[in-house]
């Protein structure tokens, strides 16, 4: 065979003569926290009427004529701490976790890619829940909004720092579901797709399309904890409501029946789709652009 045939027929995951490999955990973190913050000021607007539409009646047209366009980014200041915290952890920690496991390989099994995106998006929760309980408040505040400071203030006098990691548990649920599905079905989907189309996971329409197939899935997996997360979070500061996951699901289920654990299910698929595209896409762009191995 030629010189020229075998380069051919290199396989697209074998490293070029620049490749880095992987890159550390502390550099895979960096660039997750780089590619949260940019894509994170595109879907907040979704977010945004994702959680109005959970937390009760909700119109659009009312929104946007008593508190204007600037309503679809309130509490994106505490969506930034969030993404520089949760984010940074769930999306840079999944490679590194995912190649101690030994779990790189396309062919490796899909519950050890999933242990690896449940337990980055695990760990990462604890870090970013004071922010997800600040951002989610000042989400669903259809009056004046508290600014971040202030809120927090507010919310330690009321409740101490317990307050900020209410919904703890429902969180690290969501996200242990939600990141699991994500980066295991993001990463299987490269690899079908890699070899159904001969496209290398580097190429942009491979991730594309892995990405949009990821948000699909994690949608369907995560709505019901979605849900319950933004009822917890929501509570007033000087008030509790529910006591805890459990407490949250019996009530929900009682008042509401089964269908209001997947109320405002397109939005959270609007809001996750673009999301898990635009995470993905840039994150695998940055690890290219830097010269290491996409995920």
């Amino acid at each position: 065979m030629s010189l020229q045939a075998m380069s051919l027929h290199r396989s697209p995951l074998a490293h070029s003569p620049l490749s880095k490999g992987s890159p550390s955990a502390l550099q895979s973190m960096g660039l997750a926290c780089g590619t949260a913050l940019v894509a994170v000021n595109f879907t907040h607007p979704i977010e945004t009427v994702k959680t109005r539409m959970q937390v009760g009646a909700f119109s659009f047209s009312t929104m946007m004529k008593e508190e204007g366009f600037a309503a679809l980014w309130k509490g994106i200041q505490a969506a930034w701490l969030r993404e520089a915290s949760y984010t940074t952890v769930k999306l840079g920690g999944y490679g590194p976790i995912r190649d101690a496991l030994g779990a790189k390989d396309k062919n490796a099994p899909f519950y050890l890619k999933f242990f690896a995106g449940s337990l980055s998006g695990s760990i990462g929760s604890v870090f970013g829940n004071p922010f997800d309980v600040m951002k989610t408040m000042m989400m669903s505040n259809s009056g004046k909004q508290t600014p971040l400071p202030a809120l927090m203030g507010q919310m330690y006098k009321d409740q101490g720092i317990a307050g900020f990691y209410r919904g703890i548990t429902a969180n690290i649920s969501r996200a242990c579901v939600l990141n699991g599905t994500k980066m295991a079905c993001y990463d299987l989907i490269k690899g079908k797709v890699s070899d159904k189309f001969g496209w290398s996971r580097k190429d942009v329409r491979c991730q594309f399309l892995s990405a949009t197939g990821a948000g699909f899935f994690m949608t369907c997996t995560v709505s019901p904890f979605d849900n319950m997360r933004t009822r917890l979070m929501n509570q007033p500061t000087d008030a509790k409501i529910y006591n805890g996951m459990i407490d949250c699901a019996k009530k929900t289920l009682k008042q509401e029946g089964p269908a209001a654990f997947y109320k405002g299910f397109f939005p959270i698929w609007g809001r996750f789709a673009p999301q898990a595209t635009l995470q993905l896409v840039i994150m695998d762009n940055f690890l290219n652009l830097m010269g290491f191995d996409t995920i």
